[in-house]
C-alpha cells in the first residue's frame, strides 16, 4: 500500500483520483461529519416508515417479483439476511482486488449520500473494510447490469455480515468473520432495507469504467509515442502533424495528438535527413499519416466517456431513494449510461490496436520499410527478427476486435419479467478490462520494434524523446539489434514498460507533459 492520506467519503461525489487511490494504492477512507448527519437523517425516515402499517417496499416488502408480500416486523432482519444471502449468487473466478475495492468505495459514497436509509455503524464498517484492506470474494459472473450490480455487491454486503470469503491485506483467503475479528471489526446485523441499500448500485460497472479512462488516457499518450517513433523509423514526415493542418477540421484529440507527434519527433537527425528534395515519396500510408484522426478520436471518445462517468459518480443509486421524509421508487439502478461508454471505449481500444499493429507491420516487410532488413533480422533467414512479434500483435487485435461486439445491446429478462430489460453493463465493463490491457501489449510491441528500427537506423540519430524511450528500452535489459534471442521476455517487459507508465516518462523527461 501507498502511504496516501485518508480519503474522505462525505455528500459529495468520489473524484476519479481518490478512487485510483483506494482500489489500487490501498488508501483509508474515512466519512466525514456531514456524510454521518445524512446518514443518520435518511435513517430516521426508514425507521418511521418500518413503524408505519402501510407497506413500504424495500423496508417492509420483499423484493422484485416478491415485491407484493408485506413482512411482518419480526420477519425483517431475516429479510435482509435471506436478501444478501441468496443475492450473493456469483460464479467463476475471482475479481481482482481493485475492481472490489472500487464498488465498495462507490457504494460506501452513496451510502454517504443520506439518500439510502442504512445506519451509520453499517457505512462504518464498509469503510473499516476498506481501510484494514480486507476484501470480500467477488466472482466473474452475476450481474445484469441492472437492480444495480446485485450480485457482486451481495458478496461484499455478506463480509459485512460476517460471512463468506475474504482476502485479508495481505491477500490471504479466509473466513469473513475470522477477517473482522483478526482487525477489532464486528459484523453488523442487518435491519429494515440496509441489505437492499448495500446492493442496489451501478457501482462495479462504474469503477472498472473510471479505472479503464484512466489507463486510457495514459495508453493514449504512449500510442503518440509508439506512432512517433514509427514514423521516425519508416522514414514518415512530420509535416502532416502541423497545427494548421488540424485547424481546418477542428477535433480537440487530433490536434492533441498531432501537437504530440510533432513535439515527439522534434530535432530528429533520421527526419532531417529525407527533408530533400531527393525524397521521392508523396504521401505516407495511413498508419502514419492519419494517426492523429485515429487516437485524437479515441481521446474524444474517452473524454465522453469521462463526462458520464463524472454524472454517474455525483448519483445517488438505489431503489426505493429517501427523498425528504419519504422513499421514492425509481429506475436509476439501470446502467444503460455507463454500458454505452464501456462498450464504446473497447471500439477505440480495438482500433487503436489496429492501426498500431499497421504501423508495426511495415517494418518488418522489405518492400515496405525503406532500406530497412526484412523482419529486422540480423541475418535475415538465419534470423526471424520481430516476423512472430507481430504475429503475437495480430493475435490480440483479433481478439480485440471480438470483444468490440457490444454487450450493451443484449437483454435477458429475470426475476419473473419483472426486471425485463437489463443493461449488461458489468459485462461490457469485465471485457474491457481485457481490451485495455490487449491495447497496451500491442502498443508495446510496437515501441519495442520502432527503437530496433531507429537502432538500424545509426548512425542517424533520432529525436530527444524517442532516443530517451529507445534507452529505458536498453536499460531494462532489452538489447539492440543482434541475432535472434528469447522473445517472449523482452515483449513482457515492455508491456511493464508501458503499463506503468514508465515509457510516457521517458518521453517526457526529453521534451515536457505531452497533452
Amino acid at each position: 500500500m501507498h502511504n496516501i492520506q485518508a480519503i474522505d467519503v462525505g455528500v459529495g461525489p468520489v473524484s476519479f483520483e481518490d478512487l485510483i487511490h483506494v482500489a489500487r494504492h490501498g488508501a483509508r477512507v474515512e466519512l466525514t461529519g456531514e456524510a454521518l448527519g445524512a446518514i443518520d437523517r435518511a435513517r430516521g425516515v426508514i425507521e418511521a416508515l418500518a413503524a408505519a402499517e402501510t407497506p413500504t417496499y424495500g423496508v417492509s416488502t420483499g423484493f422484485g417479483a416478491l415485491a407484493t408480500r408485506h413482512i411482518p416486523t419480526e420477519m425483517r432482519a431475516q429479510l435482509q439476511r435471506s436478501l444478501i444471502r441468496s443475492h450473493a449468487a456469483g460464479s467463476g473466478p475471482e475479481v481482482e482486488r481493485e475492481v472490489v475495492r472500487a464498488l465498495m468505495l462507490l457504494r460506501l459514497s452513496t451510502l454517504a449520500t443520506g439518500r439510502t436509509g442504512v445506519r451509520r455503524e453499517t457505512a462504518q464498517l464498509m469503510a473499516d473494510l476498506l481501510s484494514h484492506g480486507i476484501t470480500p470474494v467477488v466472482r466473474e459472473y452475476g450481474s445484469l447490469g441492472c437492480s444495480g450490480d446485485l450480485a457482486p455487491l451481495s458478496h461484499c454486503a455478506l463480509a459485512l455480515m460476517g460471512e463468506g470469503e475474504v482476502r485479508d491485506a495481505a491477500g490471504t483467503l479466509m473466513p469473513a468473520a475470522e477477517a473482522l475479528a483478526a482487525a477489532g471489526l464486528t459484523p453488523v446485523e442487518l435491519v429494515a432495507k440496509e441489505g437492499l441499500a448495500l446492493i442496489n448500485g451501478t457501482d462495479g460497472m462504474l469503477g472498472m469504467l473510471v479505472m479503464a479512462i484512466t489507463d486510457l488516457r495514459m495508453l493514449l499518450r504512449t500510442a503518440d509515442i509508439a506512432a512517433a517513433m514509427s514514423v521516425e523509423g519508416q522514414l514518415g514526415t512530420d509535416r502532416v502533424f502541423a497545427p494548421e493542418l488540424q485547424a481546418i477540421r477542428p477535433h480537440p484529440g487530433q490536434a492533441l495528438s498531432a501537437a504530440n507527434l510533432t513535439a515527439l519527433m522534434a530535432e530528429s537527425a533520421v527526419v532531417a535527413s529525407h527533408r530533400t528534395g531527393d525524397c521521392n515519396r508523396v504521401q505516407d500510408a495511413y498508419s502514419l499519416r492519419c494517426s492523429p484522426q485515429v487516437h485524437g478520436a479515441a481521446r474524444d471518445t474517452v473524454e465522453h466517456a469521462a463526462t458520464v462517468a463524472g454524472r454517474e459518480l455525483a448519483s445517488a443509486i438505489d431503489n426505493p431513494v429517501v427523498l425528504g421524509d419519504t422513499v421514492e421508487s425509481n429506475g436509476n439502478f439501470h446502467g444503460a449510461p455507463i454500458g454505452y461508454v464501456l462498450d464504446f471505449l473497447a471500439i477505440v481500444a480495438a482500433d487503436v490496436a489496429s492501426i498500431s499493429e499497421r504501423r508495426t507491420d511495415r517494418f518488418l516487410d522489405k518492400a515496405r520499410n525503406h532500406g530497412l532488413p526484412p523482419f529486422l533480422a540480423d541475418d535475415p533467414g538465419v534470423d526471424s527478427g520481430h516476423m512472430i512479434a507481430q504475429y503475437t500483435q495480430a493475435s490480440i487485435v483479433s481478439e480485440l476486435k471480438r470483444l468490440a461486439v457490444p454487450a450493451s445491446v443484449d437483454s435477458i429478462p429475470s426475476s419473473a419479467m419483472q426486471e425485463d430489460h437489463v443493461s449488461m453493463g458489468w459485462n461490457a465493463a469485465r471485457k474491457l478490462r481485457r481490451s485495455v490491457d490487449g491495447l497496451s501489449r500491442v502498443v508495446a510491441v510496437e515501441v519495442l520494434t520502432a527503437a530496433r528500427a531507429l537502432d538500424l537506423r545509426s548512425p542517424l540519430t533520432p529525436s530527444p524523446a524517442t532516443a530517451a524511450v529507445v534507452a529505458l528500452l536498453r536499460e531494462s535489459g532489452i538489447e539492440g539489434p543482434g541475432p535472434d534471442r528469447h522473445l517472449s521476455p523482452e515483449i513482457e517487459t515492455a508491456v511493464d514498460l508501458v503499463q506503468s507508465g514508465a515509457v510516457l516518462a521517458a518521453a517526457e523527461s526529453a521534451i515536457g507533459e505531452l497533452k
